[in-house]
């Protein structure tokens, strides 16, 4: 199949995750994209025809990988397809996807609004960057209240980011009432939805402009390649390649696009799997004598439960949860894991926990101003594809020997 773009609208997800991009190799007929490593390409050759090797408008005509190259391409269309958008841009990693964004929106003097939790590295990069270096206003609002995103406005704001579910609390923003506020006031509204796998939430069709994905997670979800994605109209994609592409250079390798392709076929069926793990988890968790609070979307205690049922078709896999008792407590449940393990990332395969203690050298400590019922800490746990009855499991003797 090599069906055109717009042709696959009608598509299902998993057939869009499937075909999307796809098509069979010219030379050798192989019905899946080669890795082309070339650094590269060969020009037209006619003052007439040349400056169509440079046209961003035709996006199959390559010259050199800075700016697009095959691999990239493909997985351009198969993500613009899954998220229902009519073009994408991806890069090295998601920050590379979020920096280059604001790259190209923003200016010197212009006001951005984003939401004030919201994954580290992108929250250093506005307030250390943007905001101290380069001369953007920034306001870190609770965007989870529609009411404070609105009262945040000012005459020179240019853009909304929301990131929805929040990383790592799984704080929510309702982004069909934001979506509202952005077009009445003319701003663009982007939404980074990583924690959505770009299979349980659909921000363009809610009213958002832009949507940003760390491809490192969920998309890729076998721990093995870095890639970054923003989706929307044509007109904002071919901006963003006529800026951050060339002039920041954050481009992904050949061997990451091609490795995130093979990935994407996939993601649909792990996303149900990753629900299911988490509603259960969740559940098991919140009934656990020795966790103080549990929030996770899908549970009904969750602060925003509300508006997950609204905007979410699934819950996801990400969980955040505090344990009663002290920081040596946190640490003995850490090291008592068999299957769970102790690192960063999430969206893997394999079920991965964080812990964020309060006290200490831990670098997001004091910046981010997490919720004040954390008490010694709290874990993020990213639950994965493994049988839920084995991780109960080694949960529950990890809770036990805390």
């Amino acid at each position: 199949m090599n069906l055109p773009l717009e042709n696959t609208r009608d598509l299902g997800l998993a057939t869009r995750s499937i075909h999307c991009g796809e098509g069979v190799d010219a030379e050798t007929k192989a019905i899946r994209r080669p890795i082309v490593l070339a650094n590269s390409f060969e020009l037209n050759s006619t003052s007439e025809t040349l400056p169509e090797s440079f046209a961003w408008d035709n996006t199959h005509k390559f010259n050199y990988p800075r700016s697009r190259h095959p691999n990239a391409r493909y997985l351009e269309e198969r993500l613009a397809g899954m998220e229902g958008g009519e073009d994408c841009v991806v890069f090295a990693s998601g920050i590379a996807a979020v920096s280059g964004m604001f790259f190209t929106f923003l200016s010197a003097g212009d006001h951005l609004i984003s939401s004030r939790i919201c994954y580290i590295g992108v929250h250093g990069f506005l307030v250390e960057h943007l905001g101290k270096r380069f001369g953007v206003q920034v306001s870190l609002v609770n965007t989870d209240h529609p009411d404070e995103v609105r009262a945040a406005l000012r005459p020179n704001t240019k853009m909304i980011h929301i990131e929805t579910p929040a990383n790592p609390t799984t704080h929510l923003s309702d982004i069909a009432a934001i979506a509202s506020i952005a077009k009445q006031a003319g701003v663009l509204l982007s939404v980074d939805s990583t924690f959505s796998g770009m299979v349980t939430q659909k921000p363009l069709e809610l009213g958002a402009d832009l949507v940003v994905h760390s491809l490192t997670k969920y998309v890729n979800g076998h721990g093995d390649a870095m890639g970054g994605a923003v989706i929307g109209g044509k007109d904002l994609m071919t901006r963003i390649r006529d800026a951050a592409s060339i002039y920041l250079g954050g481009t992904i390798s050949a061997f990451n696009a091609w490795l995130l392709m093979r990935s994407a076929v996939t993601l649909p069926m792990r996303m149900e799997r990753h629900c299911e793990n988490g509603l259960q988890i969740a559940r098991f968790l919140e009934a656990h004598p020795k966790v103080k609070f549990v929030r996770y979307p899908g549970l009904e205690s969750h602060p925003q439960h509300a508006i997950a049922h609204k905007q979410m078709s699934g819950f996801g896999g990400m969980i955040n949860f505090a344990l009663l008792g002290t920081p040596a407590d946190c640490f003995k449940f850490l090291a008592a894991l068999k299957i769970i393990t102790h690192a960063v990332c999430l969206g893997h395969a394999e079920s991965l926990v964080q812990y964020y203690p309060q006290q200490g050298n831990h670098p997001e400590l004091g910046v981010l101003n997490y919720p004040e019922d954390i008490g010694e800490g709290f874990m993020r746990l990213s639950v994965g594809l493994e049988d839920a009855a084995d991780l109960t499991a080694d949960l529950a003797q990890a809770l036990a020997a805390c």
